[in-house]
């Protein structure tokens, strides 16, 4: 089992493991990802072991809400992670990259800007053959 500093929602069986620096954004995009209906399943550390995401126990359930404090939400127990986002400012048209330790689909996003938990959801369906790209990270 892996301890990782990194935030995860899930939308249906899929799990999303967001990556970045302490600052990057991840508790952030969690929150809104929740406002679109995802999961939270861990806010700030992630326990992975095979693919699987579960938050530590003592922080099951927890998010910390910048300028509100850290609030006790539903949540799952676990996931099976489908994608990995790392926060940062992205290419225009990416090229298909992996996460070099999971070996998952990975992808680049501006956590702060508007569309960032729109583009998680895209490319989340995308990998569950729900749409499907002309060129970019999944082409």
């Amino acid at each position: 089992m892996t301890l990782l500093h990194a935030s995860c929602a899930a939308r249906g069986p899929a799990g999303v493991l967001l990556i970045g620096p302490p600052g990057a954004g991840k508790s952030d995009l969690l929150l809104r990802l929740i406002d679109r209906g995802f999961v939270l399943v861990a806010d700030d550390q992630v326990q992975v072991d095979a693919l699987t995401a579960a938050p530590p126990p003592a922080l099951a359930g927890l998010l910390e809400v910048r300028g509100l404090g850290i609030l006790r939400l539903p949540h799952r127990q676990a996931c099976k992670l489908a994608l990995v986002v790392l926060l940062q400012k992205p290419p225009r048209l990416p090229v298909p990259a992996r996460h070099e330790v999971l070996d998952l689909p990975m992808i680049s996003v501006d956590p702060f800007t508007a569309a960032a938990p729109i583009m998680v959801g895209l490319a989340l369906d995308a990998l569950q053959g729900k749409m499907s790209f002309v060129t970019g990270a999944f082409a």
